[in-house]
């Protein structure tokens, strides 16, 4: 697949199915999230898999995280609980914040945002359905603990990967002129 292909038509795919990616394509999907720009080449990200039985272990976290936010309805800890059954794969997207002198910790985050994106398009280009999803259990200390994440941590969501149910929409037209215009000092 060309670059620009992806670049200009990946779009989300929420309805995902087995198989998962195989593993040589997700070490093509890991290969692309390191070509992210990096200022000072900190590569101030990581991802943690989850598949199998592990995704109703997240769906329990997930479930807790709801319960300690104060909704314990059984309709808001079950859709938590069916959250990572989704799709037969997960990454997390974990974005690992440094000191350093020349690069704050934003440029930091949209470096690892950058990764993240590097991953959805290298799905795009071979066929697997990819969509990102955040939401506030992405943001939740309880979550986050859960998965391990370190002071310096934070997660900027999910990937969910597979094989797409039906086939992808087309990626919408864009009106251009809307978002780009000549700064004239």
């Amino acid at each position: 697949m060309e670059a620009l292909d992806a670049l200009l038509n990946r779009v989300s795919v929420p309805r995902l199915v087995e198989p998962a990616p195989s593993q040589v394509q997700r070490e093509v999907l890991f290969q692309a999230a390191m070509r992210a720009p990096d200022h000072g080449l900190l590569r101030p990200w990581r991802f943690l898999t989850v598949e199998g039985s592990a995704r109703e272990q997240l769906g329990e976290l997930l479930a807790q995280a709801v319960e300690a936010n104060g909704d314990a309805s059984e309709a808001a800890l079950d859709k938590a609980r069916g959250m990572p059954l989704r799709a037969p794969l997960l990454i997390v997207v974990i974005a690992c914040l440094q000191d350093h002198p020349k690069v704050p910790a934003n440029e930091q985050l949209l470096a690892a945002g950058c990764a993240a994106q590097g991953i959805l398009l290298a799905a795009y280009a071979q066929g697997i359905g990819a969509v990102w999803r955040t939401g506030e259990l992405s943001y939740s200390p309880l979550v986050a603990d859960g998965l391990g994440l370190q002071d310096n941590e934070r997660m900027l969501g999910f990937l969910y990967l597979g094989t797409p149910q039906k086939q992808p929409r087309q990626a919408p037209q864009v009106e251009l002129a809307d978002y780009v215009s000549v700064w004239t000092a």
